[in-house]
């Protein structure tokens, strides 16, 4: 199979060791992934809805807080709207949590990154994370 006919895209942060990892997996798996680096690319409205839809998870779930200044916009009160939430990602693009990754068989957030291997239709054996920690995987 190519990589037109299994494409892989992941939207990725560079600065992240997790994204950085999902990358290096899916290239250790044989194919080409799209890499979107999305803090310079930035988010639409309509592209997060149908990514956080395909992946099940609200803009709460999809939103990171480490690192980011979801805590000075308000945005972690239990009564934070989910269209309040998706608005500052479109203005603060580093609130999307990463990396999510899309394939033909669906969109995950790849936290903790192995779960990227569930997206893929062939996996290496093993593959050796940035850390030293080796991910041994079974066919």
């Amino acid at each position: 199979m190519t990589d037109t006919e299994f494409p892989v895209v992941i939207f990725h942060n560079p600065a992240c060791g997790t994204s950085r990892n999902v990358v290096e997996m899916v290239r250790a798996a044989g194919y080409t992934p799209k890499v979107v680096e999305y803090l310079t690319a930035g988010w639409t409205h309509d592209q997060l809805r149908e990514l956080a839809g395909e992946a099940g998870l609200t803009f709460r779930q999809l939103m990171r807080e480490k690192g980011t200044p979801a805590a000075e916009l308000g945005l972690l009160a239990d009564d934070v709207g989910e269209d309040r939430i998706l608005d500052a990602m479109i203005e603060h693009p580093i609130l999307v949590n990463r990396p999510l990754v899309v394939t033909p068989k669906g969109v995950k957030l790849c936290r903790p990154s192995e779960v990227v291997f569930d997206l893929l239709d062939r996996k290496p054996a093993s593959f050796t994370k940035e850390d030293g920690e080796v991910v041994r995987l079974d066919r």
